[in-house]
């Protein structure tokens, strides 16, 4: 007989079950992070011209690396909740970390903020120009390898992600896209054919109402996903967090000289 719990005299029955679902709903909201040390994390203010403002730009450096000079890029872009100084709190540089401890080649974190334009101009503001353009400049500086690099984001970053390597064929390596912000018709299913011949990484949740329109996308890309997957999960990092690992040894994979 199913147990039931009741909640005061004439509330509802809520069924054992129903708060056994609810406990685990809330253990996959919970962030999987390693246990790795972070390496040399910054949050840097540089002056943008294509934004036409200073912006915050995170850099992470796997621990054991020093300052990440001669070490290949991974571009950062973000979703619509989250900015480059949310970054560390994520744990982005502990898993950067445990990546090259599990033996991937080394690489670096860089991602400004693009605010929530999708990664697409608006007026005078053009975030997508800022990371083709700017991004790679002020890598140089820090010493990073900008002959390398691969792009990754997450919901409208995943979308700017991919928008970026449509538009600008060969300019990264390689894209990791999570639950990019897709659907049919939009540009970047469009134009999709433009991806042959960089390697995608596509994960999403099956729960996350972007589901059906993420495999929609997978059928229209010109090659078969090179990476990722479709596991339970939600719209939020405590199923990305668990994509983390696979999609950085992905990354790191591209990123071989």
């Amino acid at each position: 007989m199913r147990r039931r719990i009741l909640l005061g005299t004439g509330a509802a029955v809520i069924t054992a079950a129903t708060v056994a679902g609810y406990r685990r709903r809330l253990a996959e909201e919970d962030l999987v992070i390693p246990a790795a040390p972070a390496g040399q994390q910054r949050l840097l203010r540089l002056p943008s011209a294509a934004r036409g403002r200073t912006v915050d730009v995170y850099t992470a450096v796997p621990a054991g690396y020093g300052a990440g000079a001669g070490l290949p890029v991974c571009l950062i872009l973000h979703g619509g909740s989250k900015r480059p100084a949310d970054f560390a709190g994520l744990g982005l540089g502990r898993f950067l970390t445990d990546a090259v401890r599990r033996g991937a080649p080394p690489f670096v974190l860089v991602g400004a903020d693009g605010d929530r334009l999708a990664w697409r101009p608006s007026g005078g503001d053009d975030p997508q120009r800022m990371v083709h353009e700017e991004v790679p400049a002020w890598c140089r500086k820090l010493g990073y390898d900008t002959d390398r690099m691969a792009a990754w984001g997450w919901s409208m970053g995943g979308y700017g992600a991919l928008l970026l390597a449509e538009a600008y064929p060969g300019f990264v390596r390689a894209v990791a896209a999570f639950s990019p912000a897709v659907r049919p018709g939009d540009d970047v299913s469009v134009a999709a054919s433009l991806l042959r011949g960089t390697p995608v990484g596509l994960w999403c949740g099956k729960q996350d109402s972007l589901y059906y329109n993420v495999r929609a996308l997978a059928k229209r890309l010109p090659e078969k996903p090179a990476a990722g997957g479709y596991a339970d999960g939600r719209h939020n990092f405590g199923y990305w967090s668990r994509c983390v690992p696979n999609a950085f040894d992905f990354v790191a994979g591209a990123l071989r000289p």
